[in-house]
């Protein structure tokens, strides 16, 4: 009896938490993304004399956006530990970042663990599903210049196509330097089995912790905005930070998300956190862009093995808790990724004031106009 009246009390409790958070995370986006376009619609005499500081300013709103839904999960004790290369000398470069997907919270987790990471938020485009354009935060990301892709045979020529105008019309023009994508085109429990029938037919590696990544928009974006090829492979750019903006993408990023047994985080946890508190584990390769090559055939086989690889860091990560150490090491180094909580407090205030702000400013013009 006392076993059922405690397990009840905990529901309770979960039901009970998972109901308020619901309810600040339904306020906290009705006052911060409307205030979002608002200040931009203001600000569009900036954009028209100036578009280089309008887009600056609408980067750093937009992080700290990412900021309020990072803070959702880490006051949740959802927290992220980083390992292998450290990406932060080369925030300011240009780079594409490909990751595998598990479940929608691979999302929350990238928002959470690039906050720190300088100025990438700020300066980074998003290629994703476009279901995530009729999310709440799906406005957001269309103004901030994010790509939108349709999945599917019937859709892929033209989203291509697509993908390739967008790179073309806002990746420079808005001072882009990061540009993430899901090369797997789905999330694993609905891809692996398709992907691994794919893999049987044609003599590939068989996975079971990533999918056989899809080469179409990898493909594009390194045609797009890499550097001048050399010898069926993307030439270096210089060192130099001048030379980085003139020479397009100089890294390209490998990033592996393990979760804790195997078990993905998706957005409703993340929301409601309905979960105890847990740790995802996130593994960053650096590649320089002369090592990739861009001809279909060469770079399908060279993205190929990033999954295989990819798939023995989770194998090796849910056998012992741990990624692998690098080669001629003896011991992986971890560390674990934190936010400022007084910052974040900062953020929320702002938001809510802005909310405020602007409700009392639209009144104020309807009680004239009406």
């Amino acid at each position: 009896m006392a076993l059922m009246v405690e397990r009840a009390r905990r529901l309770g409790w979960i039901l009970l938490k998972a109901v308020l958070r619901f309810s600040f995370m339904v306020i906290n986006n009705l006052v911060a993304i409307p205030s979002y376009v608002l200040y931009l619609i203001v600000l569009q005499p900036v954009r028209l004399m100036d578009s280089r500081t309008f887009w600056h300013i609408e980067g750093v709103m937009f992080k700290w956006l990412l900021a309020m839904v990072s803070s959702w999960g880490w006051a949740a004790g959802y927290t992220v530990m980083e390992w292998g290369d450290d990406v932060r000398p080369i925030s300011e470069d240009a780079a594409v970042v490909i990751a595998n997907h598990q479940a929608t919270g691979d999302v929350c987790t990238l928002m959470m663990c690039l906050q720190d990471k300088g100025t990438v938020v700020r300066k980074m485009m998003w290629l994703m599903d476009h279901v995530f354009k009729y999310t709440n935060f799906g406005l957001v990301s269309l103004i901030h210049g994010d790509f939108f892709i349709r999945q599917g045979k019937p859709h892929r020529d033209k989203q291509l196509i697509l993908l390739k105008d967008h790179l073309d019309k806002y990746y420079h023009s808005r001072d882009r330097k990061w540009i993430v994508l899901f090369p797997e085109g789905g999330f694993l429990r609905k891809r692996r089995e398709t992907s691994q029938s794919f893999s049987k037919k044609n003599n590939l590696p068989f996975l079971k912790h990533v999918t056989l990544p899809r080469m179409g928009a990898t493909e594009v974006i390194l045609k797009s905005l890499g550097p001048q090829q050399e010898n069926g492979s993307l030439a270096a750019g210089d060192a130099t930070r001048s030379a980085s903006k003139s020479r397009g993408l100089q890294w390209v990023i490998d990033i592996t998300i393990a979760y804790t047994k195997a078990k993905p985080m998706d957005i409703q946890t993340w929301i409601l956190a309905y979960r105890s508190p847990t740790v995802t584990h996130v593994h960053y390769r650096i590649y320089p862009i002369k090592d990739v090559p861009v001809e279909t055939e060469p770079l399908t086989n060279w993205l190929y093995q990033r999954f295989v690889e990819k798939e023995e860091l989770l194998a090796h990560f849910y056998e012992t808790g741990a990624f692998p150490p690098p080669k001629g090491q003896k011991e992986a180094v971890s560390k674990e990724m934190t936010l400022d909580p007084v910052w974040l407090f900062l953020i929320q205030s702002l938001a809510f004031a802005s909310g405020y702000m602007w409700y009392n400013i639209l009144q104020y013009f309807y009680y004239v106009f009406f």
